[in-house]
């Protein structure tokens, strides 16, 4: 018991979704099938309907309804509801039969269209059947037929099984036919065709039948409102008894509004009214009401249309109805001629083949294909023709073939033989179809089992009333003490809250909101002992209007501030300014220099109050992420945007307000890459440590030797290449000039005396570029190692 009423309050309160409008409809007492009508003719009377008792809406659009009333033996209740609603009452619907009884099956109108339903039955009245029309789909049926008695001779009532309807042309008047509808009737004294007109009252004698049309006419009556689907909650039980049903539906929102009235002595009084409304087909009468402020989690799932999971379809191998082939017998070996039967001589009835072996189809392995099968059938009926005429082996010749296609039938059933030509249908043997039918009764029976201890869980108990706080767990609950009416599609103001509370009048001042002006509002403390939703407030000063606020959702005890109106009389002007930023920290993290620098901002407010009253003025100031806040050390309070300070103003006087805030800015300087004229700047700097600047000022000596090792490479360089270019000058004068001249003679010289320098210069450039390679990595590997705090 308890554990199903924790399973029915978690429904309740975290149940999800949109659900509306519910509409209880009682329909006639059913019990089994078989005992619906009982033989007289006679049903039970309808159970009575199950009204509303408990609401129960919470803020977060969904609310929980219960319906509690009394039914008599087996009973059916049909609800009525909004067909996109479906979902949400397969999954929240419990109940509850007390009493001893145990609630049955629980059905629902099938999401197809309703002319698709209404084909389904034995008897369909899609289209408006006549009488006769349904009679006639009703062929085969037995009924019962109770005629007019418009002569003494013609018996009252007729039993029979129904022949069929027929059309005849009867006189009508002096001289005048009529088309007179008749039903034909297999009676036990013969067939009988009696006219539609004197049928007083028929009656099917099979009651499946019966209740077939029953249901077929429900249905038909639910399409007065295509929108609206039914669902029949089915309770069995001996006696009269109290059933419960309870299930959570989308409902409006319950909405709050709370009036304030600040008195001259400086207290308050609060008084809040829930805004509920009953959007629902059903009226509210004298239900037990309760308002949850909560949002339970909602969503929504399709548990209502049919879905299917897509499987692969696997062909069956159809073996059974292929015919078996047939092969004659070996007369000879393979390879042999047949005696009295020359190579290549035809064969009378087959059409002949000179090249036909008859030991083929017995001693051959090669596939036979059933294509061509009927050429070599052909030519085997030739051959036996022949052999009719030379010696009567015929007969003896078609007994081999019939043994050879039987042992042949064999292996193709055993699995053995490949002899069936790919290309062809497999097909089932009787013993593998035999097979799979008893593979499939077995499943049915395993399927039978499950269902049966399926079928034996029953939910016992249903839900019970949710009217007490404690067991909403952490939401807060209004319970309404009297009991509410409220008809369909109206809505009504409920008191909720009706007490006094703190509140001091103060003055807000946010830049974003009014640069200007401070708004007029409260500092509202929650002491009514409950928990407020959000809503609007109209406040009132004594019995003068103030102005309109709004509130977020409060907890009990919880403070707040809330703005009705502009402070006229007070005036808030602002000014900021920065400071130059300040180196404050340096220190090396492997080679990089990370110097640490501080921004200040100054945010003054001026205030002046123009009224005779003191002001008490709570100024907003926004909080920024990497900003700290250094004066005043801290706020009065602080909200997740803004920091509040308060400050007192005299009455036709004016002060000053001061935020001062600092923010940190790391900036990352890379000493190997970097200006050594930054670098210098920390070395300058009495913020940076001794030890920080020791190690600076190595790395500055070691980049210096490095560089002037790279200047002297390249001063070096740079002499190789002028000589160079000066040897190709040479080059073309020794071409144009004979070598017994002055001239070419000195070129030569100078010439020789350049290869000398060059091969000086090439050796102390590769001496310079060994230095520079070596002091490279040293500089290098000291960067990655310098840490220095």
């Amino acid at each position: 018991m308890q554990r199903t009423l924790f399973a029915t309050l978690a429904v309740a309160a975290v149940a999800v979704a949109a659900l509306a409008a519910w509409r209880a409809q009682p329909n006639a007492a059913l019990a089994q099938p078989g005992n619906a009508h009982p033989p007289n003719g006679s049903a039970k009377a309808p159970p009575p309907p199950l009204p509303i008792a408990h609401v129960v809406l919470f803020s977060s659009g969904v609310g929980y309804f219960q319906r509690e009333g009394e039914v008599d033996g087996n009973a059916r209740v049909d609800l009525t509801f909004p067909g996109t609603d479906v979902n949400d009452l397969l999954k929240s619907l419990v109940l509850q039969d007390k009493g001893g009884g145990r609630v049955s099956t629980i059905s629902y109108d099938s999401p197809d269209p309703i002319e698709k339903t209404l084909k389904s039955f034995a008897l369909d009245l899609t289209y408006n059947p006549s009488f006769g029309q349904l009679l006639n789909q009703a062929r085969g049926e037995k009924v019962e037929v109770t005629m007019q008695q418009s002569n003494a001779g013609q018996p009252g009532t007729l039993s029979g099984v129904i022949l069929g309807m027929e059309s005849q042309h009867q006189p009508h008047g002096k001289d005048l036919l009529a088309e007179v509808e008749m039903l034909n009737l297999l009676c036990a004294e013969g067939v009988r065709s009696v006219p539609l007109t004197q049928v007083q009252r028929l009656r099917f004698l099979d009651p499946a039948l019966e209740s077939e049309l029953r249901r077929a006419l429900e249905v038909l009556a639910t399409r007065h409102d295509s929108q609206k689907k039914v669902v029949s909650l089915t309770f069995n039980g001996e006696g009269k008894r109290a059933v419960k049903v309870g299930y959570v539906v989308e409902n409006p929102i319950w909405k709050t509004s709370y009036r304030l009235v600040i008195e001259d002595n400086g207290k308050a009084f609060l008084q809040g009214w829930a805004v509920v409304e009953n959007t629902s087909d059903d009226d509210w009468k004298d239900v037990h009401m309760a308002l949850v402020s909560g949002r339970p989690i909602s969503f929504q799932m399709n548990l209502y249309d049919p879905l299917f999971i897509p499987r692969p379809k696997v062909e069956p191998e159809l073996f059974a109805s292929l015919r078996p082939p047939t092969f004659g017998g070996a007369m000879t070996g393979p390879g042999q001629p047949v005696a009295g039967v020359p190579p290549g001589a035809g064969f009378p009835g087959g059409g002949g083949n000179p090249n036909f072996n008859p030991g083929y189809f017995a001693n051959n392995s090669a596939p036979v294909n059933r294509y061509n099968l009927a050429i070599q059938m052909n030519q085997l009926g030739g051959l036996g023709g022949q052999f009719g005429q030379q010696g009567g082996l015929g007969g003896q010749f078609g007994l081999q073939g019939g043994q050879g296609g039987l042992g042949q039938n064999v292996m193709i059933a055993n699995g053995t033989s490949n002899t069936i030509n790919n290309n062809d249908n497999y097909k089932l043997t009787y013993e593998q179809l035999q097979q799979r039918r008893q593979q499939q009764q077995e499943g049915k029976e395993r399927a039978k089992s499950i269902g049966s201890s399926l079928s034996a869980i029953n939910l016992k108990e249903g839900v019970t009333s949710v009217a007490s706080a404690e067991e909403v767990g952490d939401y807060f609950k209004y319970v309404i003490n009297e009991k509410v009416t409220l008809p369909r599609q109206k809505s009504a103001l409920l008191p909720i809250v009706n007490d006094a509370v703190e509140a001091g009048r103060v003055s807000i001042f946010n830049e974003s909101v009014q640069s200007k002006f401070p708004l007029l509002g409260l500092r509202f403390k929650n002491t009514s002992g409950q928990s407020l939703m959000q809503g609007p407030i109209t406040v009132y000063e004594g019995n003068t209007y103030a102005g309109d606020a709004r509130v977020m959702d409060l907890q009990p005890n919880e403070e707040r501030l809330v703005a009705y109106a502009v402070d006229q009389g007070t005036e808030v002007k602002v000014e900021g300014r920065s400071a130059p930023q300040q180196l404050v920290a340096v220190k090396v993290v492997k080679g990089a220099v990370l110097a640490t620098h501080k921004l200040r901002e100054t945010k003054t407010y001026l205030v002046k109050n123009r009224s005779a009253q003191e002001r008490t003025l709570i100024i907003e100031h926004p909080v920024r992420p990497d900003w700290k806040l250094v004066a005043p050390e801290k706020p009065s309070e602080r909200s997740r945007e803004v920091y509040r300070f308060e400050v007192k103003v005299p009455a036709g006087k004016s002060l000053t307000h001061n935020v001062v805030e600092e923010q940190s800015r790391v900036d990352h300087v890379a000493i190997g890459s970097g200006d050594d004229k930054t670098v210098r700047v920390f070395l300058s700097s009495s913020v940076v440590a001794d030890k920080v600047k020791e190690a600076l000022q190595k790395a500055l000596v070691m980049r210096a030797k490095l560089s002037d090792t790279q200047r002297e490479l390249g001063q070096l360089q740079g002499q190789l290449k002028a000589i160079t270019e000066d040897q190709v000058r040479l080059r073309a004068n020794f071409e144009r000039l004979p070598p017994t001249s002055e001239a070419y003679k000195r070129y030569l010289k100078k010439f020789d005396s350049q290869e000398t320098e060059i091969e000086d210069l090439q050796a102390r450039i590769k001496k310079l570029q060994d230095t520079e390679k070596g002091q490279q990595k040293e500089y290098e590997d000291y960067l990655a190692a310098l840490t220095v705090e």
